[in-house]
């Protein structure tokens, strides 16, 4: 049976339809009918290293965090529930994202956190990180006595 709806992406929902074929669909659930383009990232690389962009619309800078370990670079973005829309009438239809996400990029174990330079601005994360070369070793002379 097909029935008009306003609370799916669908014009019509499929009511005969059981719950465990949307289990395959959870992402869906989760980021909405652009899971495919969250975090929407370029990467562009130049002769002194490589410049990341990444799409936040609707983020804060305070929900943006930036780590660096063992070469990886993760990018986490997190947003809650605004709870003072609750005065404002009952929701009937929720598509804007809460929750948390993120990706991470190896950039290599020589990248330390003061070489990269980042700024957000517009809903856009751009990440300026440099190409480190490897640090090879001094060679030393050792002296054996005896």
């Amino acid at each position: 049976m097909l029935v008009p709806s306003i609370f799916s992406e669908n014009f019509f929902d499929d009511w005969m339809d059981s719950s465990f074929a949307n289990m395959r669909d959870v992402d869906r659930q989760l980021y909405g009918k652009n899971a495919n383009r969250v975090m929407k990232t370029d990467v562009r690389e130049h002769d002194e290293g490589y410049d990341v962009e990444i799409d936040l619309p609707g983020f804060k800078k305070d929900e943006i965090e930036v780590q660096l370990e063992n070469g990886y670079l993760t990018i986490s973005a997190s947003k809650g529930v605004d709870k003072k829309d609750e005065k404002h009438g009952k929701l009937i239809r929720h598509e804007r994202y809460t929750g948390t996400m993120q990706r991470s990029f190896y950039v290599g174990g020589n990248v330390t956190e003061e070489d990269i330079k980042g700024k957000f601005e517009d809903g856009v994360l751009t990440l300026n990180i440099p190409k480190v070369k490897p640090r090879i070793p001094e060679k030393k002379n050792i002296l054996i006595e005896g």
